[in-house]
């Protein structure tokens, strides 16, 4: 087999977070002052933490972005996942086949921040397959596009970046896999909180699926 082992992100990839945490980024915005829709709060917040967009953020609500908002935002964004989010259609079941296959050689390598990964692996009951294997983007000296996530993943699991696979569904995720010399496959079920086929071959992704269980006959098949 090509690969030793398979890194996933988690949000948009294993998870159905991203309508969600951007439902509530984008009403916590039109609060502050920013009338933005929420698909355009999906076309530029996409992949990205909201810190990284702090400028923009301002530019267009007048305020800083301080602690005490993002800690209200973190505190109304978690409870709407706890109480709604659920598993990537087919990733439960490619993730058990994928990790009985490479013996648990996998790692979930996520820009969120750590209490938010974990919290949604164990809700969707993912989380035995990633225990001590779950890396986040926010203990990194930078997150994604910036390949810090996926070369920790990589060097924890014993493995090479290049017999690495990383499964993607972002833009700034292919771009962070790539940049780790890993191979990417991009994750495109719907241009609806997810980046295009196109955007994320252009970006690097070598195949595309718009299934999540294609995933384990195209990890065998390559």
């Amino acid at each position: 087999m090509k690969f030793e082992a398979v890194l996933f992100d988690c949000d948009g990839v294993l998870v159905d977070s991203e309508p969600i945490t951007n439902g509530v980024l984008c009403q916590m915005l039109n609060e502050a002052g920013w009338a933005l829709t929420p698909a355009q709060c999906m076309e530029w917040f996409i992949g990205k933490t909201v810190r990284s967009e702090a400028a923009r953020i301002e530019a267009h609500t007048g305020r800083p972005l301080t602690d005490a908002w993002m800690a209200a935002f973190y505190a109304r964004r978690n409870a709407r996942l706890a109480a709604e989010l659920q598993a990537i259609d087919g990733a439960v079941e490619a993730v058990r086949a994928v990790h009985e296959r490479l013996q648990g050689r996998i790692a979930c390598a996520s820009g969120a921040d750590r209490f938010k990964v974990e919290m949604q692996l164990a809700q969707v009951g993912l989380a035995p397959y990633f225990a001590g294997r779950i890396f986040s983007g926010h203990e990194m000296p930078a997150t994604k596009p910036a390949p810090d996530v996926y070369l920790a993943a990589a060097a924890a699991l014993g493995v090479a970046p290049t017999r690495c696979l990383v499964v993607e569904d972002t833009v700034t995720g292919v771009q962070a896999g790539v940049a780790a010399g890993a191979t990417v496959v991009g994750y495109s079920p719907s241009p609806i909180g997810h980046g295009t086929p196109e955007a994320l071959r252009g970006a690097g992704a070598q195949h595309i699926i718009a299934d999540m269980a294609a995933l384990p006959g195209l990890l065998s098949g390559w």
